[in-house]
């Protein structure tokens, strides 16, 4: 696995899908521990009472080592590890699901609930929001105009994010890197601009950038 990034669930969402009339029910939250997993998948069996089948699985840890699947009276292996296979082939973290399924008179066989639970995942997954959490480390880099340009040129080339750009004597640029990235930028920086780019490293974070927005997070 790699060890400075991995995909996480940020927003969370519901889809769903309609199999042999039976309503399968896609329900996603972010999760950070198996307490808040349990938690939202109890608040989900209490919202659809009524419902045969409240199907459930959870991803924890950036590594995916908590993990959880139940088949809550389905057939085994028909619901809850389907589900769960889906996050994990995704490659998707910190995230539950519960697939709620309203039984439509209808049976559809092992393979046939496979499927549809499977379905139902990927509906509600298409409906949340999934990040790209790296780790990295703040740098604020002072240079005079001259070296901004090169600056500029050589992040857009290692496909490093500018936060932001202040201009007064001098220009003063944030950016958040990987440590490759600031290994690698730091040393072309230096090289470009003969060694008047003052860099100062702050401090290291998990982050991402959506929309041009940095989201830091402590984990």
């Amino acid at each position: 696995m790699n060890t400075e990034s991995y995909r996480a669930l940020y927003l969370g969402g519901s889809g769903e899908i309609t199999e042999k009339k039976s309503r399968f029910i896609a329900t996603l939250l972010p999760v950070k521990t198996e307490e808040e997993a349990l938690v939202f998948i109890e608040q989900i069996k209490k919202k659809y009472w009524d419902a045969k089948h409240n199907c459930s699985a959870y991803v924890i840890g950036r590594d995916g080592g908590l993990t959880r699947c139940s088949d809550d009276g389905e057939p085994p292996h028909t619901a809850g590890r389907p589900m769960l296979d889906v996050l994990l082939a995704e490659g998707i973290r910190d995230a539950a699901v519960v697939v709620t399924r309203y039984f439509g008179g209808v049976l559809l066989g092992t393979g046939g609930l496979v499927r549809a639970y499977q379905a139902a995942v990927k509906e509600g997954l298409a409906r949340c929001t999934v990040i790209e959490k790296q780790f990295g480390r703040r740098l604020v880099i002072r240079t005079d105009y001259s070296g901004i340009g090169k600056l500029q040129y050589i992040a857009a080339q290692e496909g490093v994010a500018i936060l932001s750009s202040e201009y007064a004597d001098t220009v003063t640029v944030t950016l958040f890197v990987s440590p490759r990235e600031e290994e690698l930028l730091t040393r072309r920086l230096t090289e470009a601009t003969a060694g008047r780019a003052v860099i100062t490293p702050g401090e290291a974070s998990w982050y991402s950038i959506r929309d041009g927005e940095l989201l830091l997070f402590g984990d």
